[in-house]
């Protein structure tokens, strides 16, 4: 298995991902601001990966921080934290691995100092094994949506670099091919950051899976010729009517499924459910630098001078999505009642 992160040695050991595919280069953060500067650089992204790093970064923050009492441990471990959730606003699972690392200091106000940074290191260690446990029963539950001989469209990364382990829709994807399922993906590139050319066809490549990339526009054209049977995507943030943020392109695609009567699923964790929001309106949609857009491996692809917009998510509608796929099951429309249901499902 493709280990994403790890807490090992005192630091938090990450794979690059801005290196990939041609070089497998690890990072070693050592601090709770190189964690930070991690997921901002995009060394380590997709949502729930997030969401490891944060709980990782913050028992890191929490190691430096002397303080005698609680109060005075709680304050300066919330500084930390306020700064550690600036680094990326759209996907919900760094707030909610921050806020639950809190929750857990506050829970263990009584422990000495030392008891109470060993807690919170114990919880991050939790998430990590938590989130490979979560990937793999939504994959149990995703592949009964897959048949024999499918072809499966992907956006973005949402596989094990996206997460602790398994992935998310890529998890869908290995659940399948372990229940003897034989599939095919066809992976987008996603421009301008190249996550499925990078990362998703690299992945599938190392576990054996068929893979054929293309480019983002190449993908109505497959549909239309009936050679995609299902999409699966991953998510960074989903409301609580069902609307989806996730990579850039993914509304693209989610129109042209529905174009050509092609199921379109989504596969996410319940963390990354954003029930406090009524809509995807209210996601916030983070703007990268224009660098991304204008550079190709360091090589300049545009004219000097010209305007650049890069939003790094869109918000796919939740009438265009067929299914949400969780690890306590599948929610169908209305959204708004089913994926109630999910969250509080025991």
């Amino acid at each position: 298995m493709i280990k994403t992160i790890e807490y090992v040695n005192g630091v938090v050991r990450m794979i690059d991902q801005t290196r990939l595919p041609t070089e497998k280069v690890f990072v070693d953060c050592k601090t709770i601001e190189e964690v930070g500067e991690a997921i901002k650089t995009m060394v380590i992204r997709g949502a729930p990966a997030i969401g490891v790093a944060a709980a990782m970064g913050v028992s890191l923050g929490a190691d430096t921080i002397a303080a005698s009492n609680f109060d005075a441990f709680f304050k300066r471990m919330e500084q930390q934290c306020d700064l550690l959730g600036k680094s990326r606003p759209t996907a919900v699972n760094l707030s909610w691995a921050i806020n639950r690392m809190k929750q857990v200091a506050r829970d263990a106000k009584n422990l000495s100092i030392p008891e109470l940074k060993a807690r919170l290191k114990e919880e991050a260690l939790t998430i990590r094994t938590e989130d490979i446990s979560i990937n793999q029963s939504m994959g149990k539950h995703g592949q009964t949506l897959v048949k024999d001989g499918n072809v499966i469209l992907t956006h973005c990364n949402a596989g094990a670099l996206a997460t602790a382990g398994f992935g998310t829709a890529l998890g869908v994807v290995r659940a399948s091919v372990n229940a003897g399922k034989n599939i095919r993906v066809l992976a987008n590139e996603t421009r301008p950051f190249l996550q499925g050319a990078r990362l998703t066809a690299w992945e599938l490549k190392e576990d054996n899976i068929p893979v054929k990339l293309i480019t983002d526009s190449m993908c109505g054209f497959f549909m239309k010729k009936g050679e995609v049977d299902l999409i699966v995507v991953g998510a960074d943030r989903i409301a609580g009517n069902g609307d989806v943020a996730n990579k850039i392109g993914t509304y693209m695609v989610a129109v042209l499924a529905k174009e050509n009567n092609i199921p379109f699923y989504v596969a996410a964790p319940v963390s990354t459910l954003d029930l406090s929001l009524c809509s995807g309106d209210k996601i916030p949609i983070e703007e990268r630098t224009a660098e991304e857009v204008v550079n190709i491996n360091s090589k300049r692809i545009a004219p000097e001078g010209i305007e650049v917009a890069h939003p790094a998510f869109d918000i796919t509608p939740n009438n265009l999505v067929t299914a949400i796929i969780t690890e306590k099951g599948i929610a169908r429309a209305p959204f708004t009642e089913s994926l109630k249901a999910i969250v509080n499902k025991k």
